[in-house]
Order: C-alpha cells, then structure tokens, then sequence
C-alpha cells in the first residue's frame, strides 16, 4: 500500500493536500477507505464533511468491488483538497464497465449508491485510464463567512 499525504512540489494550482491508497477488492477495504477518508477530512480542517465524504467513498468503493474489480487487482481511493473543492476519486481495472444512474426497484438491493452520491455531490462522472477507469464525486467548498 502507498500512501501520499501531501503532494510534493510541484503543486498544481490550488491543489492543498491529496491523499491516495490502495485496497484490496474485499467488502471490508470499503470500511477503512470510508473511516480514512472520514478522519484525513477532519484533520484537514472540514469536519463538516466528514459523514458526506465518507458516504461517498462508501458507495463508491462498493461499487468497484462489485463491479470494477477483477481477482488479484486492487482497487484505489484518492481524496484531494483545493482552495475551492473537495474531490474523492475512486479507481478500479474495468473500462468497460462504466456506472449509470439508475432508480431501483422497491424489492432490489441494489442501485441506490449512485443516486445518493449525486444527491450529496455538486457532480459526479467517470474518466478513463490507461487501465481501467476513475469515478469521481466533487463538493464545491463554500468561501468561509465573515463575521
């Protein structure tokens, strides 16, 4: 696993702090990227958002286990802080295999995670890699109040 809690210089404009782990494509790497993401938020100075961030992650790790990963191929979670967004990125080895907003029936277990993520999200989509593919999920930063 690799980590990087600040990005080394050069910095890309407004960029303040990025972080990137990978996981093993198992139900339980979905808790601790949720928990990390949780905690690394709060530490950064918008405890705020530590539920919404965490949920996203949630859901969007999920999915990648579920459907993006393949045996033996991790999967990653990024989270990167700008002056004006937060952006959680989750990346997994299937291209092809890209998420769609979908509404679920009332008997399905499944196929409510997106629809959640675009809820708490000011946007959400997909970016393609060399391998694979990147879902992403961004909250605008609101200018803080001047009192």
């Amino acid at each position: 696993m690799t980590s990087i809690h600040e990005a080394h210089p050069p910095q890309p404009e407004g960029l303040l702090r990025e972080d990137r782990l990978n996981y093993t494509p198992v139900p339980g790497s979905v808790s601790l990227a949720r928990q990390r993401t949780a905690r690394l938020i709060t530490e950064w100075g918008h405890p705020e958002l530590a539920w919404t961030t965490g949920l996203v992650v949630s859901e969007l790790g999920t999915n990648a286990v579920l459907h993006g990963c393949l045996r033996d191929r991790l999967f990653q979670v990024a989270i990167v802080l700008r002056h004006a967004l937060f952006r959680i990125e989750v990346s997994d080895p299937r291209g092809e295999r890209l998420p769609s907003l979908r509404t679920a029936g009332d008997g399905e277990c499944f196929g409510r995670g997106l629809p959640l993520v675009a809820e708490v999200t000011d946007r959400w989509g997909t970016e393609p890699r060399s391998v694979g593919k990147t879902v992403y999920a961004e909250i605008d930063l609101k200018p803080p109040t001047r009192r």
